[in-house]
């Protein structure tokens, strides 16, 4: 008897996440029994969040930007967050505009230097050093190329999603954006940047700190994901993806 190829399909895809499951459990129950004294092998076998290998810092590029974040040196990661804090405060609870502040800033600016040269031969000083800033026109263009190499990238997911190619892709968008929406319903787009600012300065150096009780828990829970997305993949996403088989067959 000739089976269905969509039954067919669903069955290997069923299997393949079943054994994805179980490999990943008997992996983690492999490393909780071995020895210390295999280290080497132990950290092979443990897992990371996001499937990474490298420490943290290195991921983080493990230059000074990564120091920043993971707080090596806590006066530099202090001031950068409390100048942050500051500009949020002035924005945010203050109600001061950034167009404002700029033109400010650069009033001040210009009549001190401006001032500063008039005066210097009054005062016996030499006149400010005001250097010549000259934009390189190869780093522009640097710019602009990798700029649009990411919006074309960009735009050829978003038309892939839109044609109705992957419905798995398409639902996480849909969910991502709906999200997105709830989030911007309770905070602007100032105090959101604000918010993600303070989670990229604190998460990493939290997770560098309890990094091994971390990747345990998302082990656990990757896993418990998986089986919830089998079942609704069984009973929705396989329901969604016959309707057009069905229709196709009956043309």
């Amino acid at each position: 008897m000739h089976r269905d190829p969509m039954a067919e399909h669903e069955e290997r895809l069923s299997k393949r996440i079943a054994e994805k499951i179980h490999g990943d459990s008997s992996s983690s129950s492999d490393s909780d029994d071995d020895k210390p004294s295999q280290g080497h092998v132990l950290t092979s076998r443990v897992y990371r969040l996001f499937g990474r290998e490298k420490p943290i810092h290195q991921v983080l590029g493990a230059g000074k930007p990564a120091d920043v974040l993971l707080w090596r040196n806590k006066k530099t990661s202090g001031n950068v967050l409390g100048g942050a804090t500051a500009l949020w405060v002035l924005f945010e609870m203050l109600e001061y505009h950034l167009i404002t502040l700029v033109c400010h800033i650069l009033i001040l600016s210009l009549a001190i230097l401006f001032l500063w040269s008039n005066a210097s031969n009054f005062i016996n000083k030499s006149p400010p050093n005001i250097p010549e800033l000259v934009l390189p026109e190869k780093c522009v263009l640097e710019v602009a190329t990798a700029l649009t190499v990411e919006i074309n990238r960009a735009l050829d997911v978003v038309r892939d999603i839109a044609s109705g190619r992957d419905l798995r892709t398409f639902l996480g968008v849909i969910a991502g954006l709906w999200f997105v929406s709830l989030v911007g319903k309770c905070c602007n787009f100032l105090t959101l940047f604000y918010i993600i600012f303070v989670l990229v300065h604190t998460l990493p150096v939290l997770y560098e700190k309890y990094e091994d009780k971390v990747d345990s828990f998302s082990e656990k829970a990757m896993v418990e994901i998986k089986k919830q997305y089998a079942v609704f993949d069984e009973k929705v996403l396989s329901k969604i993806l016959k309707g057009p088989l069905k229709e196709k067959k009956k043309h």
